[in-house]
């Protein structure tokens, strides 16, 4: 099951109630107030089926799940150690400090202590794929371009016009491509 799509008739502290086809589905979310009642959603889900269990964890996008998913990948850290991650901080945010290795700011949400924070550095960095890449990338390109000589108000009109999903070999080339223009 990827989603469901449904009205929402009922918002709880922790879940929602999605109404689609006659059967009410009580998907726990990380913020259930970001929705609205009577309104359509289309809800991304996560089915937890367990001995004693069986729990359907939504997401209002995409993102916010492949984030969950791969937060309880993590040995240690479970659904309801996950769900507050999103709720209390943004996915931007999330994956910036595990690739900069932020402990402090892991170690914000609940119940995530100094070694589940460790944890999920060890597990998850490198492995989220966002707007960090490129951020790195971007500083990678200016330092090199820095080391050749270049000045950084030069180097700053060319970087949005490289393409970031190249290699940095590349990038430094049509770099040099544009500067020489």
């Amino acid at each position: 099951m990827n989603f469901i799509k449904g009205i929402v008739v009922e918002i709880e502290s922790s879940y929602i109630v999605l109404e689609n086809n006659g059967i009410g589905y009580e998907i726990y979310t990380p913020n259930p107030y970001s929705f609205t009642l009577n309104k359509e959603y289309m809800v991304y889900v996560y089915e937890k089926i367990g001995e004693d269990e069986h729990t359907l964890y939504g997401f209002i996008s995409k993102d916010e799940k492949e984030l969950f998913l791969k937060l309880i990948s993590v040995k240690g850290l479970g659904c309801k150690m996950a769900l507050p991650m999103i709720a209390l901080g943004s996915i931007d945010g999330i994956e910036d400090a595990i690739e900069r290795e932020n402990i402090l700011y892991l170690k914000k949400f609940p119940k995530i202590g100094d070694k589940v924070a460790r944890q999920i550095i060890l597990d998850l960095k490198g492995k989220l794929v966002n707007n960090v890449e490129v951020k790195v990338s971007n500083n990678e390109l200016t330092e090199a371009l820095k080391s050749l000589g270049y000045k950084v108000a030069d180097i700053n009109k060319v970087l949005p016009k490289v393409d970031n999903t190249k290699s940095i070999a590349d990038q430094i080339k049509d770099a040099l491509k544009l500067m020489l223009k």
